[in-house]
């Protein structure tokens, strides 16, 4: 944004003020979210003890308001394009109950994953493709999509490589259009990898988390604050994500992942469970992964006949401009790219996938939008120029 700004023509004295400006511009829509609401929310817990003896209980809390997640990604502009109608989305993890309320009659579970002891995958079922909450105005990314539960973990939620890549065929062998997995491996195995690739000669496209959830205090990858692959984010064409905060930040002692392709929001995350009405609450990017995933819904039933890399590419060319680039569901689906275009060829599982600063779609509103924060950030800078040399005559003059 700032850099548009730039090429504007301001000062150095405007350069200084345009960053923080526009951050603020762009917040200020989020203020008053629902934080307050988010803090008294129980947490989902990626996975039960091993010594655990009962599932996660109902949550007795409720939210007030539509969560900052939405708002950030401006879902309700989003859904003018459509809601992800005719759209399944695979979702490897804990499993997904059926009987969970904004799911309804939207389910398909395979075996046990109609059984969700943990309750994060059908947290992250939600954040994909719950129907609006009327009360508090919850709503998942594509509201009409069609979940397919694929177990991915044992019953407390260790996930394991060969329960994932058994999930990812199965979730490809039922059509899924999109498949996601909440799991990310410091190794790749043979089966994963060959899943990986099954699934891709099915059209299916891949979302994953680019790290795990949590911050890193053991010794494990990544202890040293060194970038380190985690699969099957990691494989050639699956869509990796990693989490940020409000601010566009991430948790300071979090896995560094050595490949990403977006980033979406993944602190402080409302969300269903499998029991009850109330909400939870969670982190990482296994839950910045559902929004993306949610999104791929919603470019692919907009438009079927886009390929599964041609939709990654969407994804990935319409980021909101960043380090690495922010997921932008409205921009996603506005904007009109060459399909026919040939995708950059992957630059190897050992390099950061970032997308090229002039691959990003040039869209009417979002021009609009920066020519606003721009001529805002002229007009404060002036204003703050001519108050500043008013100060000074007045002083000077006595």
């Amino acid at each position: 944004m700032t850099d548009t700004c730039l090429s504007a023509g301001l000062s150095r004295g405007a350069r200084r003020l345009a960053a923080p400006v526009a951050a603020l511009l762009v917040l200020l829509p989020l203020a008053g979210g629902a934080d307050a609401d988010s803090a008294k929310l129980p947490v989902m817990p990626a996975k039960l003890a091993s010594t655990a003896t009962t599932c996660t209980r109902a949550s007795p809390a409720t939210v007030n308001s539509a969560p900052w997640t939405q708002q950030n990604l401006d879902l309700a502009k989003a859904h003018q394009f459509g809601e992800g109608a005719g759209v399944t989305v695979a979702v490897v993890d804990t499993g997904v109950a059926p009987q969970a309320g904004p799911l309804a009659r939207r389910v398909t579970a395979s075996g046990a994953a109609a059984q969700d002891c943990v309750g994060h995958g059908t947290f992250v079922a939600g954040l994909i493709a719950a129907a609006q909450d009327t009360n508090s105005g919850f709503s998942g990314t594509a509201p009409r999509a069609r979940i397919l539960a694929e177990r991915g973990t044992d019953e407390l939620g260790a996930p394991s490589a060969a329960l994932v890549a058994a999930g990812i065929r199965a979730a490809a062998d039922s059509g899924a259009e999109v498949v996601y997995v909440s799991a990310a491996f410091p190794e790749e195995t043979a089966a994963l990898k060959s899943a990986v690739a099954y699934a891709q000669s099915r059209e299916a496209l891949l979302v994953a988390p680019a790290a795990p959830d949590g911050t890193d205090d053991t010794a494990s990858a990544g202890a040293t604050g060194a970038p380190a692959p985690f699969w099957p984010a990691s494989a050639p064409g699956v869509l990796s994500v990693e989490d940020v905060d409000i601010d566009g930040l991430r948790p300071q002692d979090a896995f560094v992942p050595s490949t990403v392709d977006l980033a979406a929001p993944g602190d402080g995350v409302p969300g269903i469970g499998p029991r009850g009405s109330g909400y939870y609450i969670a982190n990482g990017p296994s839950v910045a992964a559902a929004f993306v995933a949610g999104t791929a819904a919603l470019v692919r039933a907009a438009e079927p006949g886009l390929s599964a890399r041609q939709a990654s590419q969407r994804l990935t060319r319409t980021g909101y401009p960043a380090e690495v680039p922010r997921l932008d569901p409205y921009a996603a689906l506005a904007d009109v790219l060459p399909t026919s275009a040939t995708p950059p060829a992957h630059p190897g599982s050992d390099s950061v996938r970032l997308a090229a600063p002039d691959a990003v779609g040039d869209t009417s509103s979002r021009a609009g939008f920066l020519a606003l924060v721009c001529l805002l950030t002229i007009v404060l800078v002036r204003a703050g120029g001519a108050l500043a040399k008013r100060a000074r005559t007045g002083r000077e003059s006595t």
